[in-house]
Formats: C-alpha cells, sequence, structure tokens
C-alpha cells in the first residue's frame, strides 16, 4: 500500500471514491483474519467497523475540515498499537456506534503521521474541538 500524506492528497482519494472509509487497527492483514468485536457485549460482529470519510450534504465547510474531524476521532486507537489506513470494501451491516461493517476489505493506503499532524492542527485550530468523543 501507497501512503497519504497530506489532508489534500486524502481529500482526492475521497472524492473519487477510491477511500471511503478510515481504520485504526493493526492493518488489512490483520483484519482480514477476523472481524470486529462489540467490546461491551463480546459479540462478534459480522465484518470491521469503519469510518465513514465522505462529508454529509449539510457540510458546507471544506473537507480537509471534516476529513480532520474523522480522522481525530480515534486517535486515541494510536496508544494501543493501531495504525490508520484507508480502505473501500462491502458494507453488510452497522456496529453499536452506527458505525459501518465492511467485509471482503480492499486496501487503499495508509495514513502517514505528517497527515496525522496536520490533521491535530487543523481540528483545533478551525473547528471546535474538544468533546468527549474526541482526542487530540
Amino acid at each position: 500500500m501507497f501512503t497519504v500524506h497530506t489532508l489534500r492528497e486524502l481529500s482526492e482519494l475521497v472524492g473519487l471514491g477510491m477511500a471511503p472509509y478510515l481504520r485504526y487497527s493493526p492493518g488489512p492483514e490483520s483484519d482480514a483474519s477476523h472481524p470486529s468485536t462489540d467490546h461491551e457485549s463480546g459479540l462478534l460482529m459480522p465484518g470491521v467497523s469503519v469510518n465513514p470519510l465522505a462529508a454529509p450534504e449539510w457540510w458546507s465547510l471544506p473537507l480537509e475540515d471534516w476529513l480532520a474531524r474523522r480522522v481525530c476521532q480515534y486517535l486515541r486507537e494510536l496508544r494501543e498499537g493501531a495504525r490508520p489506513w484507508v480502505l473501500d470494501g462491502k458494507q453488510v451491516d452497522f456496529g453499536p456506534d452506527n458505525e459501518p461493517l465492511l467485509v471482503d476489505l480492499q486496501p487503499v493506503a495508509w495514513i502517514s503521521p505528517d497527515l496525522l499532524e496536520e490533521a491535530r492542527e487543523r481540528y483545533h485550530s478551525r473547528l471546535d474541538a474538544g468533546t468527549a468523543t474526541h482526542e487530540a
């Protein structure tokens, strides 16, 4: 897989429909061997949980602002050894947080540390960051 280094590059991939989802995990090989687990119930889900990257229709700010927000949503996963990467796949259901669950994963690219830093900076400078569900 190649690596995406900037929010602009990521927005181009999202705009082309090539990378509609973001995932924090050890990576595609690890995810191919097992689906996600619902941590509260312990139940296996029918696919891996992902974070959609396409902005909703009501979003009127730049796509890069939306992407910064989405990238920052699961930064806490980095402490557990996860790496961010973008992918596509077939949606089969929804997880407990209404996140899409995918099978037939198609890895696209890794997210670079430079992009993570750019996302943090943009998220905090352009949006009212700091709600309990986000970590910087």
